[in-house]
């Protein structure tokens, strides 16, 4: 009869879990958005019957009523990291009702010589400055829990529970054994994955300080060298000075793709590429002039400035209209036409002394 009273008010409050399930997932959504944080899955469920059932079954002496039961509506965020699970937690604590007493942190349950399932879990309630609705007062009041862990512990919780948990025959001491030493290296695996991530942010965050010196000789040209060099507008001026020989506009495309092309042409620091651009712009202005002047084009890409500077580079290392068909084969893949371009150009180049 007690437990029958429990079922009774679960088939009373589906409407009411749904509610709560949904203000959770998308506040949560919210959240994670205006922080910049990507998970790999945030997901809800509320207990079916069947198993809210299975569970009484188990241990329905330690409910009193519904209200005791406090994974009734259950959400889990997944991360990529797993220091990403105290970066969410920390938004989570600011943004529910946190019920310390019954939440847990399974990572720290572990013995030290143990490994095994790790995930944070924390039973929370909707505060009513956060969400509420007069028509359902018990919005405030219902808990449900709120999991947290790495995508690593997700895949180790789903595959302990398969083989560990829905068993009904013990499992042996050499699997068990077995399935320990795999627990171990998947944590490994997820601390050294966080310990990587934050090792190449602060590459990344050298690289760009790097940059922005100026010091541009002592940087080394690799993609994100190049990237931070390009985000300084740094053929701006010639930009500028082409965009004025037709009054056209310029289109804002990427660089990126001619960072090949200068691997090749054996630039080696971002040095190099500065000392092409100060050394090259009036040639490649030039050039530019010849090829824009009466064809009323009032849209030009910002690319055909470092296309101008490598072009006029080529020319003058003494590469020719070969050196011209390698770049126009590394940037739009190999074709007839990129030899007919390169004739082209090197015809035009030879009308402003260029070679």
């Amino acid at each position: 009869m007690h437990c029958e009273m429990i079922l009774d008010q679960y088939r009373e409050r589906i409407p009411l879990f749904e509610r709560i399930k949904d203000v959770v997932i998308n506040t949560l959504k919210q959240k994670l958005s205006e922080n910049n944080l990507f998970v790999n899955g945030l997901e809800g469920r509320i207990k079916t019957e069947a198993s809210l059932t299975g569970k009484l079954e188990l241990k329905g002496y330690k409910y009193r009523t519904i209200d005791d039961i406090t994974d009734i509506v259950g959400v889990r965020i997944i991360t990529y990291f797993c220091d990403e699970v105290d970066i969410i937690s920390a938004i989570v604590e600011k943004t529910f009702e946190i019920d310390w007493e019954n939440s847990v942190d399974k990572r720290k349950m572990l013995e030290i010589d143990r490994f095994g399932y790790m995930s944070l879990h924390y039973i929370c309630r909707i505060p009513a400055s956060l969400y509420n609705d007069p028509e359902m007062p018990m919005l405030n009041q219902v808990r449900f829990e709120l999991q947290m862990r790495s995508i690593l512990q997700h895949v180790w919780a789903n595959m302990q529970h398969d083989i560990g948990y829905k068993s009904t025959v013990e499992i042996p001491v050499e699997h068990q054994r077995s399935l320990n030493r795999l627990a171990g290296i998947l944590e490994l695996a997820d601390e050294q994955f966080s310990i990587i991530r934050k090792e190449i942010n602060d590459y990344r965050r050298n690289v760009q300080s790097m940059v922005a010196s100026g010091n541009f000789d002592e940087v080394p040209l690799n993609g994100d060298t190049f990237r931070s060099y390009c985000n300084l507008k740094p053929f701006k001026h010639l930009a500028y000075k082409i965009t004025t020989i037709n009054q056209a506009e310029m289109y804002e495309d990427s660089l990126m793709p001619y960072y090949n092309v200068l691997v090749h042409m054996g630039m080696k620091t971002i040095g190099d590429i500065e000392r092409m651009r100060i050394e090259s712009s009036d040639s490649a202005y030039q050039l530019a002039l010849l090829q824009l002047a009466g064809t009323g084009l009032d849209i030009v890409a910002y690319s055909v400035t470092l296309q101008n500077l490598c072009i006029v580079h080529i020319l003058k290392m003494g590469f020719g209209e070969a050196g011209l068909t390698r770049m126009f084969a590394s940037l739009y893949g190999e074709n007839d036409y990129n030899a007919q371009r390169a004739s082209r150009i090197f015809k035009q180049a030879q009308k402003i002394n260029i070679i």
